[in-house]
């Protein structure tokens, strides 16, 4: 370590005679930035964080009269504009704080990079980060959504899962909310969060297999028409426009499958197995008590009739049950309600045999991945713009496009 630290030092000194300027290169004017000339005043030093160590820099400072503010041109160089670390030192600042707690990311930088910094300077710098991802982004989808993505290959079939999770608020970001079932403020806000993945065929043992490194995640606290916008725009960027099959997979929720009724038309869409089985085995347990005998016999049956896609046989055995309390009541009003809605959406039998997946696994893990690991630990509370902040950042590393948001973010 003590080699390292001798190394870092001397790789700064080094760095720092690189990134000098002499004083007799600057022009006398620069262009402002706005249509004016700002004119040289003198050269001033900056004090500067980078991977190798502390060092200080000398840099040209104009003053523009026209707009009386101030031009560095060799901090634009650089990209240290308004900030004191270089962009390797935030690159790793905001990695690290995707990945973990802020105060663990400075831990971490300390210990595994020699950089010390504050907690909250890794909060701003991650933040801040995930917003120029956001940027980037944005950009991107109004380009897929202007028919400006130019597409290689077909896609045998594309997936579109979407669910949602709620995320701890500070309270001002759910101020007049109601909470869960009306009762109470609410204490979280949803994120949205979509996937897009292929399917090209099926494994050894012929159940459809993920192709290797096509899922890309998006996500936001957002309304569900903006989100809509932002799921659409990734899935015509990934090629859905030349897939020859679209599947939706969702759970029941009503903003989900209304979203793809209008961005996804004539998709195939398939309610997640496993909750609608849930939906069962809570019936079953409302109904006869739970872990009864009965209970688990009811729901099994169920369970082999929706398996094979039966949804009428499964409704038709709701209806003749005989419920005695108001909760057994309402709980069974809700379940035939709901696979009612969903019948066209649960015939699973058949969605096997076309050799599709009838589970939204891919988007539950994503949720818990995303969301959960990152903004749901104890103690947590969240902004709206933090939250959305480290869900861009985790959902660029988790899609494989971290090293392309920085080269983007270099071009531009």
């Amino acid at each position: 370590m003590a080699i390292r630290a001798s190394m870092h030092e001397i790789g700064a000194m080094v760095l720092g005679q690189l990134l000098q300027v002499d004083p007799g290169e600057r022009a006398a004017r620069v262009a402002c930035g706005r249509g004016h000339e700002a004119v040289f005043v003198e050269h001033r030093t900056k004090a500067v964080q980078t991977v190798l160590g502390s060092l200080t820099i000398r840099r040209a400072y104009y003053h523009c009269g026209s707009c009386r503010d101030g031009v560095i041109p060799r901090d634009a160089e650089l990209d240290i504009v308004g900030t004191s670390f270089s962009p390797g030192v935030r690159r790793l600042m905001s990695r690290l704080g995707g990945k973990e707690a802020f105060d663990e990311a400075r831990e971490d930088l300390e210990v595994l990079a020699g950089i010390v910094v504050q907690t909250k300077q890794v909060e701003r710098v991650s933040e801040a980060i995930g917003e120029q991802i956001e940027a980037i982004h944005r950009k991107e989808r109004k380009a897929a959504l202007a028919g400006k993505v130019v597409l290689l290959h077909s896609v045998p079939k594309m997936y579109v899962a979407i669910d949602g999770t709620g995320v701890p608020m500070v309270p001002s970001e759910t101020r007049d909310r109601p909470g869960k079932d009306g009762v109470g403020p609410a204490k979280t806000r949803e994120v949205k969060l979509g996937c897009v993945f292929t399917q090209t065929g099926l494994d050894e043992k012929g159940r459809p297999a993920r192709d290797q490194a096509s899922t890309t995640y998006v996500g936001a606290i957002e309304t569900s028409e903006e989100f809509g916008g932002r799921i659409f725009a990734e899935a015509i960027r990934r090629g859905i426009r030349r897939a020859d099959k679209t599947i939706v997979l969702g759970d029941g929720a009503l903003w989900i499958w209304n979203l793809a009724d209008e961005h996804f038309p004539g998709a195939i869409q398939i309610v997640d197995l496993y909750h609608a089985r849930e939906h069962l085995n809570e019936l079953a347990k409302v109904l006869y008590g739970p872990g009864t005998p009965k209970a688990r016999t009811w729901a099994d049956l169920r369970i082999v009739e929706l398996d094979e896609g039966d949804v009428e046989k499964v409704i038709s055995s709701m209806t003749r049950l005989r419920p005695t309390t108001t909760a057994q009541q309402d709980e069974l009003r809700r379940s035939v309600g709901y696979f009612q809605t969903n019948n066209h959406r649960m015939r699973y039998a058949d969605f096997r045999r076309q050799g599709l997946f009838v589970g939204s696994g891919v988007i539950e893990a994503g949720c818990k991945t995303i969301a959960g690991r990152r903004l749901k630990q104890s103690g947590m509370r969240w902004t709206v713009r933090g939250a959305n902040a480290i869900v861009a950042l985790r959902c660029c590393g988790l899609s494989g496009r971290w090293e392309s948001f920085w080269e983007a973010r270099s071009a531009a």
